[in-house]
């Protein structure tokens, strides 16, 4: 399926901790008086508690890249991620359902699928080392042997897309210039390259057209603030603004109709949500696609553009709507279980569709339907037979009011058996950002803290997105004040409710949310039994100075919204717990991968000394193979183990 995400938010720090799923393109109804049937049904059978290990023997899975080929060329296959082995890697999943054949067999890299070769049996996939964030990309040829089309020290490259006529392969790389993604162009048969687009600095390619003439960039100029350009390859070759405008308005575009007419693009322009537009190529008209009461996180179509999806964010839930373009109905799909479809990818002759589908209590899987019937089939099963899913918990959506009077949304998640006269203890976790949300799915992290009797609220504070621009930049240049009481705040909420302990409330995060996690230890040292900071920001004065090369324009748009280092250095050292670190009295678990581009490991190795100087219970755990986010199953194991033992230890005051 073509499509591109929407106006990007400025989650730069956001990356996923061990365990914690990001729901991507999909749909669900989620009925909260379910969760409430659930803890009512449960009471009848005795609760069943399972290690870290059994949940994340789980099995991840997703679907190759959107934008390039899901289906082999034969229709017989899709191409998927999985970590079955405990590292990601690439595999062709037979469409009738029998056993997927290994594509890569990485042991070391997370391995990741991005395309089928149009006509033949050759794969495209990146990895990078070690967790860098340095991607290559690589060809597999059909007799296993593996070329690297980006080769070179230190570059960053990414698949972008594919010609109409499948003849031409498009590469983004940092090759050239650290601080600019060209694009390339390749010849699918001789795998010769060219570029296509040399980017002048400060752009972000986000599409070509099916013909190969045009090329839409985006411009990131503040946090809310962006454009579009438009470069007529058959032309000057130059960017052009398609956006003019005043103010604060966000574009972002989201590729190309597949006749290549027109431009799909997203815009907060007129209102608090994100709409979809489209723009006429030939007389620059501009016109209304979809328009809702929530975020429009994205629009793609199939490879004629008979069908459209478009998703929207409906309070931390992903709506997905096909429309058959050719009678304006809505293709309806039987035999899917309750949850969030993403990954939706088409086959060639558009008669098969393949998605994934998750739940708050069941992992993503992957499903195959008939378009013209809509009747679907599963071809995974990525849940640990071991876990009967009825001792997991069907999350509800709540909201807490945070400081002056604002509404913070949460998604909560209620142990079984959770009651007045059996109270639980309590996590407050935040996300990372600035600007993510926590949403609905599965995540083996949270299910599994919750299977041992922590309650966890996913709490959305002032600043996250989902939920309108002006609640998005509530905390611009404002960040560790009010949208970190937003998260005490949450602790209290919990704290009043009677099926808590009130004693017992902890805070957790990873990334912009361990920042959080940390600044609430050494701000607000009272609030919490305890904090867990995954790979926080503990210095923001160095950690904004170390941004990586390649992330060029959003840098800038980094620094308006968190504040320059070079003018607002007071401000980052005051909002920093390392500087602080002599308030921390409660006990703190640091959870840190060397190889974070983003959170450079010294943030971590200087805020446990400085904590630890003060007698305060520090535990640390070093990852020496893992960067922003955990991606083999067996470091996500032994981080999921230290949640737990050290929540046992210093917030339930368990025997060890």
């Amino acid at each position: 399926m073509r499509h591109a995400t929407a106006v990007s938010i400025l989650a730069l720090l956001a990356a996923a901790p061990a365990g914690i799923a990001v729901a991507q393109d999909g749909h669900a109804g989620h009925a909260d008086h379910a969760a409430h049937a659930a803890h009512a049904a449960h009471a009848s059978h005795q609760h069943q508690t399972y290690t870290a290990a059994q949940f994340f023997e789980t099995t991840s899975v997703s679907l190759s890249t959107a934008g390039g080929y899901a289906f082999s060329p034969d229709g017989s296959h899709v191409l998927m991620n999985s970590d079955a082995t405990g590292v990601f890697n690439v595999y062709a999943q037979p469409i009738d359902g029998s056993a997927p054949v290994a594509l890569t067999q990485s042991t070391d890299n997370a391995t990741f699928a991005a395309s089928y070769f149009p006509n033949d049996g050759r794969v495209l996939f990146t990895h990078d080392q070690g967790g860098d964030e340095r991607d290559h990309v690589y060809v597999r040829n059909e007799d296993g042997t593996v070329v690297d089309l980006t080769p070179g020290e230190g570059l960053k490259a990414d698949f972008l897309g594919w010609s109409a006529d499948g003849q031409t392969l498009y590469l983004t790389s940092n090759g050239r210039n650290a601080e600019a993604f060209d694009i390339l162009a390749f010849d699918t048969t001789s795998l010769q390259g060219r570029v296509l687009f040399e980017n002048p600095g400060g752009f972000f390619p986000s599409s070509v057209s099916p013909d190969g003439r045009w090329v839409v960039i985006d411009k990131p100029n503040t946090s809310a603030d962006s454009d579009i350009f438009l470069v007529d390859l058959q032309g000057t070759g130059e960017p052009v603004l398609i956006t003019e405008h005043e103010g604060d308005i966000a574009y972002g575009s989201q590729g190309f109709t597949p006749d290549g007419t027109a431009l799909i693009f997203g815009t907060n322009e007129h209102g608090e949500w994100n709409q979809a537009w489209r723009r006429d190529l030939a007389t620059g008209a501009v016109t209304p696609l979809i328009q809702a009461d929530w975020d429009v996180m994205y629009v793609g179509y199939s490879w004629s553009g008979r069908y459209r999806v478009h998703a929207l964010n409906a309070d931390a839930s992903t709506d997905v709507t096909i429309t058959d373009t050719t009678t304006g109905s809505t293709v309806t799909l039987s035999g899917v279980p309750a949850g969030d479809l993403g990954n939706i990818r088409f086959n060639d002759d558009e008669t098969t569709l393949a998605f994934s589908v998750v739940s708050d209590t069941s992992p993503a899987d992957i499903f195959v339907a008939d378009l013209a019937t809509g009747e679907a089939r599963r071809l995974t099963h990525t849940l640990n037979p071991q876990i009967d899913e009825s001792h997991l918990v069907e999350a509800t959506i709540v909201r807490y009011a945070g400081e002056g009077g604002v509404m913070i949304p949460g998604v909560l998640y209620r142990p079984h058996g959770a009651s007045a006269e059996a109270p639980v203890p309590a996590i407050v976790f935040v996300h990372g950002g600035p600007g993510g949300q926590s949403r609905r799915g599965y995540s083996a992290m949270v299910q599994h803290l919750v299977n041992h009797g922590y309650a966890v609220l996913l709490a959305n504070n002032r600043g996250s997105s989902g939920y309108g621009k002006t609640f998005f930049h509530m905390d611009d240049r404002a960040h560790g004040e009010a949208d970190l009481r937003d998260i005490v705040a949450g602790g209290q909420w919990l704290r009043d409710q009677d099926w808590v302990a009130d004693d017992q409330v902890a805070v957790m995060g990873g990334s912009y949310g361990g920042y959080m996690t940390a600044a609430a230890l050494a701000f607000h040292p009272e609030a919490f039994e305890a904090g867990i900071n995954i790979f926080g920001v503990t210095n923001w004065v160095r950690t904004l100075e170390s941004i990586p090369a390649w992330w060029g324009a959003q840098r800038d748009a980094l620094y308006d919204e968190m504040g320059d280092p070079a003018t607002d250095a007071e401000r980052h050292r005051a909002i920093s717990p390392l500087f602080h670190a002599g308030n921390i009295v409660r006990p703190m678990l640091v959870i840190q991968g060397a190889n974070d581009p983003r959170v450079l490991q010294v943030e971590s190795d200087e805020l446990v000394a400085a904590a630890r100087a003060n007698g305060t219970p520090v535990d640390y755990v070093l990852f020496p193979d893992e960067g922003h986010g955990f991606l083999r199953r067996e470091n996500r194991i032994t981080a999921q183990e230290a949640y737990l033992r050290f929540l046992n230890q210093y917030v339930r005051d368990l025997p060890q």
